[in-house]
């Protein structure tokens, strides 16, 4: 494992990303991953080869050059697809599966709840909801709704 100033990283010619270590030796088609997605996403971040073995580790995204922190802000935007739950404007059924529609960071969108199951508690009240088509959601703290939001969770709960 190699630290950030130890490697470079570019896109080749396929448009992969490539990261080159300290030795020279390029590593086609790696992948960056957060450490804490929900907790922490600006610390912590692995760049791991296709076979999912970390090759070079960044402490903190917003300590890296300009240029490189773009590659690596892009990489993890393009994987990573995560609506934030604003408000829970109504669902179908207070039985699963339901259909729930919702005011997100991006915009209204529908998704199906197969089960209660789905929902995760994570720390600090957050919740992570995953639909039916595997798009997880994302409540920041569910305190933080509204009244009506509150109510309609609190049946899934």
């Amino acid at each position: 494992m190699t630290t950030t100033a130890d490697f470079q990283l570019h896109r080749d010619t396929f448009g992969r990303l490539t990261l080159i270590d300290s030795e020279g030796t390029a590593h086609a088609g790696v992948t960056t991953v957060r450490a804490f997605p929900i907790s922490s996403p600006e610390d912590g971040i692995a760049i791991v080869d296709p076979y999912g073995h970390e090759l070079a580790w960044i402490e903190r995204v917003d300590d890296l050059p300009a240029e490189l922190r773009a590659l690596v802000e892009g990489e993890l935007a393009s994987r990573e697809f995560m609506p934030v739950i604003e408000r829970i404007v109504d669902v179908s059924s207070f039985a699963t599966p339901s259909t729930w529609q919702l005011q997100t960071n991006h915009g209204n969108a529908r998704m199906i709840l197969k089960g209660e199951e789905d929902i995760r508690r994570l720390p600090n009240n957050a919740l992570l909801i995953a639909d039916s088509h595997g798009i997880h959601f994302l409540i920041r703290d569910r305190y933080a709704l509204d009244a009506h939001s509150r109510k309609i969770l609190d049946r899934f709960l």
